[in-house]
């Protein structure tokens, strides 16, 4: 796609700028100085996508080789797909706008049942043919990998290749072989293929014929006699591995707007209906001194004002109170707050939680998944409610006023009384009070618990949607208290995924008829249509029952028992057994070896650092601080042209406030439960439109001179805005005012424009009526239009009064005396003319 092309389609959508690709560490290359380009995709949007900490690793990863160009796409929302196949326009990759058909690799992040369509859409819009067997020399090789993997078989015919394990253990041995391969004079993509299946965690669908039996199970038979499992990828060592320092800043309102810090990966608690828990094994834990280091780094390339630990259980990090406290003493003096994910109640002591809260308290959330202690048990949830109880306590007395609560209905051996446990247990807990005896909120989520693959599980029946939506309204019905909110997740939605969870190869064609009747963004209840999955289901003849409501014989055949998630079969079974006898297994951190098969303890083994002396005592480095009244005010003049004109108005002030952290500008912060950058701007300049001045005004402190923050803040912004011009004022000084806006606009006047010019002059008034947030607004542009005239054949000048009671824009102006339709306005381009200085 030409940069041209995507102009024109970027006029139009919502949020254009998740497809600028011109993010801070985003990385650019010569492609023609690179040996193989490889596209990470994610079959969601750029908000959810640019979250996921695992394709920060991989494109990071590849582009530290020189010979790898490794670029992003994600899934266009529908706007964009619309105007994509309404224009011809291919998907493209972010970085150079490179058509997706054209890399010889493209990756997708598996991570989510329920984006499966969005693959196909994916593929589908490059031009790339869906099904492996159907893709020659001249298309790309796809690939996949995520925790999905753990039973590809509902998307294998999709996929060339699937990575099992951790990606940044398997994908550059992949691309390694690949350039060995493209050496080879004839090259085929089957040699290739046999060639990736000699790597550990590679799986080749194509390896293995399905068959199935008289009831209907599937039978995967390897081609290749030396090739019958696939054993995940494992990274031994986190100190070792890599880490992306300078994580890709994104546009907008990602989900994840934050920086996030593996502290761990791994977890042995052994809740049985934990997949990642499973899969994940064994712990390896990051040093202190490393986390430390990297935290360091990452802040300063970012310029992030929070930061959360990650790792599937941040409470059980062996040297997690000395590594809040170290991080609390870095973070404390810029501003930056820490969180933790969810966390296992007792874990967290109110130590930690007041060293969280010095800068502000962030969210905190509590899992208890099953409010009786019989069914806790079941799961091997190792906490009691009084584990949760003081939890909740500590938190409202510390100041939360906020705690979430997530629960699953359907677990294996469920009655009526556990269901009633949860309502009895939210109860208890609402009970609880905080500061000045004030209750606090409590947000309660209720999802339908969904076997998956390699956990002992597996072998569960899941809940019929018509069992999942009772209970969910008797826990709604319990709980209609001032106090508690209960969210829940459709149980259609959880019957999908259940049903792709534990699939077989004969879903493909179910995804690709519902994709094909229009299905995509499954996980998005505002697009999700159950009715046309079951039609697809009726239509391929398949029972989705088969695949969710009936408990599976321990001897049935596995769609995934070709894949070795290094977890031995015994042990799920012991633990299925053990889940309904109702019986209880220790966490191997702290008990006995269960045998689970994870570790071999030679290459593959727990790895995790006893507490220091020295842990316990960091060293204080926070800064003096510098009285209010010295912070000097700032007057900045600077620019938005190009693609810049694509950032709104909040995306703006971000960008500011990220960038002057970059270039360890001391800014003054607001007072407050939240501090902020005490940065003003004018009235906001419309999306779309670009702007030779705007005016900002912020307080620095009183070393930083206009010379240099003009300097750092030109070489920290991205493409198309520019800082110009900076000066000192008075803190006390009012803003000058502006008595109107000059715009030049990019407009080929015809001879019907030139008669409806000359009419507008002769009028006493021009009444015009727009919509606005659903009202309409009558306004005379005579009142505020100043002056409107040709330039020359393509370009207008106007000038607009400002009125205190409404704001006129030049697209206001273009519809109502041009009468200019949408579609001309969004191709039109608008600059506005900087302001006296």
């Amino acid at each position: 796609m030409q940069p041209k092309g995507i102009q024109a389609i970027l006029a139009e959508v919502e949020k254009p700028s998740r497809y600028l690709g011109t993010e801070v560490n985003r990385v650019i290359k010569d492609p023609s100085a690179c040996a193989v380009r490889m596209a990470l995709a994610f079959p969601d949007l750029y908000e959810i996508g640019t979250s996921h900490f695992g394709i920060q690793i991989l494109y990071h990863l590849l582009n530290q080789e020189k010979e790898i160009a490794a670029e992003r796409v994600f899934a266009p929302a529908k706007d964009m797909e619309a105007a994509l196949r309404r224009t011809g326009t291919p998907l493209c990759s972010l970085e150079s706008q490179t058509p997706l058909r054209q890399f010889d690799i493209v990756g997708f992040s598996l991570l989510y049942e329920l984006n499966y369509t969005n693959v196909l859409n994916m593929l589908d819009l490059a031009d790339i043919p869906l099904y492996s067997d159907r893709r020659g020399d001249g298309d790309p090789l796809i690939i996949a990998g995520g925790p999905c993997v753990s039973n590809p078989e509902p998307m294998a015919p999709f996929f060339d290749a699937m990575v099992f394990g951790d990606g940044e253990e398997v994908l550059p041995r992949m691309v390694a072989t690949w350039l060995e391969w493209k050496k080879q004079e004839s090259a085929s993509r089957a040699d290739l293929l046999a060639r990736w299946a000699r790597l550990e965690g590679v799986y080749i669908p194509a390896f293995f014929e399905a068959t199935y039996n008289a009831d209907g199970f599937q039978i995967l038979t390897p081609i290749r006699a030396e090739y019958s499992r696939v054993t995940r990828a494992v990274v031994a060592d986190l100190d070792r591995t890599f880490f992306p320092e300078r994580p890709v800043v994104a546009f907008g309102n990602p989900i994840h707007d934050r920086l996030r810090l593996e502290i761990s990966r791994g977890c042995s608690r052994g809740c049985r209906f934990c997949q990642a828990g499973m899969i994940y094994r064994p712990v390896r834990e990051r040093a202190m001194g490393t986390l430390l280091d990297l935290c360091d780094r990452s802040l300063a390339a970012t310029g992030y004002e929070d930061l959360s630990l990650l790792s599937l259980s941040t409470g059980d990090y062996t040297c997690l109170s000395p590594l809040i406290a170290a991080l609390m003493q870095r973070c404390q003096s810029d501003r930056v707050a820490v969180s933790l994910p969810s966390i296992r109640a007792g874990t967290l002591t109110p130590e930690l939680m007041a060293q969280i809260k010095k800068v502000r308290k962030t969210g905190f959330t509590i899992a208890p998944e099953a409010g009786s202690q019989r069914l806790r048990d079941v799961i091997n949830k190792n906490i009691r409610f009084e584990d949760v109880e003081a939890t909740v306590t500590d938190a409202f007395a510390l100041g939360w006023q906020v705690i979430k609560l997530y629960f699953m209905l359907g677990l294996p051996t469920e009655t009526d009384e556990d269901v009633e446990a949860i309502t009895q247990m939210v109860t208890a807990l609402k009970k609880v009070k905080g500061p000045a005896r004030r209750r606090g909120q409590l947000n309660v989520s209720v999802t339908t618990f969904i076997p998956k693959a390699h956990t002992p599980f597996q072998w569960a029946a899941q809940l019929s949607m018509t069992e999942a939506f009772s209970k969910i309204e008797s826990i709604k019905s319990s709980l209609r208290m001032s106090g508690v909110q209960v969210k829940w997740q459709h149980p259609a939605m959880s019957q999908l995924e259940g049903v792709m969870a534990r699939g077989d190869r004969r879903l493909a064609l179910v995804i690709e008829r519902a994709w094909r009747s229009g299905c995509t963004f499954d996980g998005w209840t505002e697009h999700f249509n159950f009715n046309v999955w079951q039609q697809a289901f009726d239509e391929c003849a398949i029972s989705i029952d088969f695949f969710t409501t009936r408990v599976r014989a321990l001897e049935e055949p596995l769609p995934w028992a070709h894949m070795d998630a290094r977890i031995d079969a015994d042990f799920l079974k012991a633990q299925w057994a053990a889940a309904q006898a109702g019986l209880t297994t220790d966490d191997c951190r702290t008990g006995a070896c269960h045998q689970c098969g994870a570790c071999d303890f030679q290459t593959i083994a727990p790895r995790r650092f006893a507490q220091s002396a020295d842990d316990s005592a960091p060293v204080s480095i926070l800064k003096k601080d510098i009285p209010i009244l010295l912070y000097r005010r700032m007057q900045l003049l600077y620019s938005k042209h190009g693609n810049a004109r694509f950032f709104g108005h909040l995306e703006v002030a971000k960008l500011f406030a990220r960038a002057l952290r970059r270039a360890h500008i001391d800014v003054l912060y607001s007072q407050g439960y939240h501090p902020m950058p005490r940065i003003s701007f004018d009235d906001p300049l419309p999306l779309g439109m670009e702007s030779c001045g705007e005016r900002m005004w912020i307080r620095v402190a009183p070393q930083v001179s206009c010379e240099e923050l003009v300097d750092c803040l030109c070489r920290q912004m991205p493409e198309g805005i520019q800082v110009s011009d900076c000066r000192v004022i008075p803190a006390n000084t009012p803003k000058s005012p502006i008595m109107a806006d000059r715009y030049h606009i990019v407009w080929d006047l015809s001879d019907e424009d030139a008669v409806l010019l000359a009419q507008f002059y002769q009028q006493d008034a021009h009444p015009y009526t727009r919509n606005r947030k659903g009202s309409s607004q009558s306004i005379d542009l005579k009142q505020s239009v100043q002056l409107i005239e040709r330039i020359d054949a393509h370009m207008l000048r106007m000038v607009i009064l400002r009125n205190t009671s409404f704001a006129i824009r030049p697209a206001d102006v273009l519809r109502g005396v041009l009468q200019a339709d949408e579609e001309k306005l969004a191709r039109t381009r608008i600059i506005k003319l900087a302001p006296e200085f």
